[in-house]
């Protein structure tokens, strides 16, 4: 039985309230209707599309946050931060990150996006990486959205140190995992050890 347009987009205007960050071919697949469908609902709603949503987001929660990098040096886009504690941020792959000949993202994409993030994610002036272990569970295809998620798992070892973990998911599947120990010029007192 087929709901109403006025109870799916009442239904609609609930669930991006809820993830912002949901896409339109997963809110057509959730609702059985077509994208277009989606899209002309959005626009009666007067709902900004999917990159509309994250650049607001983003705005709201970031910019003023990070301090170790100017956000434009971020790949990706962030889109939640609580400085020495977690960090995610959303990476659309697009043709010009992928090998021409297999549709596959180039792995510096995806290292370049956990790494800057983890970078982001430590309150200081100045973070750097000085080692990673990583590992790329599966390949990456054009036109997948790539969510890293970094947690802050151990401060002050050595004193300087700050270790990072960051996955890396394409919908619930892990794509790519690394621990990343960040050198760092100060410790604050009262963080994560």
């Amino acid at each position: 039985m087929r709901m109403s347009k006025k109870d799916r987009q009442r239904m609609l205007s609930q669930t991006i309230n809820e993830n912002p960050f949901i896409t339109d071919d997963e809110l057509a697949e959730k609702f059985s209707v077509s994208v277009q469908t989606i899209r002309l609902d959005r626009m009666e709603l007067a709902i900004p599309e999917l990159r509309e949503r994250i650049k607001t987001v983003a705005e709201k929660h970031v910019a003023d946050e990070v301090k170790s990098l100017p956000i434009d040096e971020v790949i990706g886009e962030i889109i939640d931060i609580q400085l020495d504690q977690t960090a995610i941020s959303i990476f659309d792959v697009q043709q010009e990150h992928v090998f021409k000949r297999n549709s596959i993202a180039r792995g510096h994409h995806l290292f370049a996006q956990a790494n800057s993030l983890a970078v982001a994610v430590i309150d200081d002036e100045l973070a750097l990486t000085v080692k990673v272990n990583i590992h790329f569970t599966r390949p990456v295809k054009a036109g997948e959205r790539v969510v890293a998620k970094a947690k802050v798992r151990k401060q002050g070892w050595p004193s300087d140190r700050t270790i990072v973990d960051v996955m890396s998911y394409v919908g619930q599947e892990l794509v790519f995992k690394g621990e990343f120990e960040m050198f760092r010029s100060s410790l604050k007192e009262g963080g994560p050890k």
